[in-house]
């Protein structure tokens, strides 16, 4: 018997005309925790001599570099064809579509622009941001379960679920569980763990890479493809393809010589 997707008002809070829809508190969440964390990073020893203010300058430029990168990173990799023939599609963010990887892609614009600017170099930012992502990307997956969107595929595992708006009442995975306990709060803790001694320059976004790469790669296995792109070669989503890149680099990064 499979269970059935809750189907939570998707309306989080309503003040008279004022409503806070769940994604977007997700959202909020996510950034209170950056600045949390971001707080807890600077008061590790070999993190003291940077100030919070930082931290919330990072955070600005950090969601600068998510929304225009994911937004980008989705008109390239998901749907070039369609944006090359309606190019003002592009600016309707409220119609959705937001790519990780472009976002990410963003957000690392935005930190070699802050590294220049405060006269770092480029993976002193990232080792210092990364252990707070994570944590934040769990919102976001907990956001995609209860609005009911971006479901698994289709199985007869025991906890499959129903999710109505796929339209065909098959059990699924929950798969936006599985990313949330994966790329969210396992790598979260494990990369907290790591990140708490001082390491090597680049060892610690290195390991956020090769975490988020291998997790977002297996849970593609049971997350559904996009309808518009299907399997690409080797069976492999585009979602698989565009983390082997993070993992082949996350490797080269935790084992190079650094200084």
């Amino acid at each position: 018997m499979a269970l059935m997707h809750p189907q939570f008002d998707p309306i989080a809070i309503s003040l008279g005309p004022v409503a806070v829809h769940w994604y977007g508190l997700m959202y909020l969440l996510a950034f209170a925790q950056f600045l949390l964390l971001g707080k807890l990073r600077t008061q590790q020893a070999h993190y003291q001599h940077l100030s919070y203010k930082y931290i919330e300058d990072l955070l600005f430029a950090g969601v600068i570099g998510v929304i225009l990168g994911g937004r980008l990173g989705y008109v390239i990799f998901y749907m070039p064809a369609h944006y090359m023939s309606h190019p003002l599609d592009a600016l309707k963010v409220w119609e959705g579509g937001m790519s990780f990887h472009g976002g990410f892609l963003g957000v690392l614009v935005a930190m070699l622009w802050a590294a220049k600017r405060n006269k770092q170099r480029f993976f002193e930012v990232t080792d210092l941001i990364a252990p707070l992502i994570p944590f934040g990307l769990a919102f976001g997956r907990l956001g995609n379960f209860i609005n009911g969107e971006l479901w698994g595929r289709p199985t007869d595992v025991s906890w499959g679920m129903i999710f109505p708006q796929a339209g065909d009442m098959l059990a699924r995975h929950p798969s936006q569980l599985y990313q949330f306990m994966g790329e969210g709060m396992i790598l979260g803790v494990v990369l907290w763990w790591y990140a708490s001694k001082a390491r090597g320059i680049g060892q610690v976004s290195g390991l956020f890479l090769l975490g988020y790469g291998t997790f977002r790669f297996l849970a593609e296995f049971a997350r559904e493809p996009d309808s518009f792109l299907g399997l690409l070669s080797l069976g492999l989503s585009m979602g698989q393809w565009l983390s082997l890149p993070m993992i082949a680099f996350g490797v080269y990064l935790l084992n190079r010589k650094t200084q």
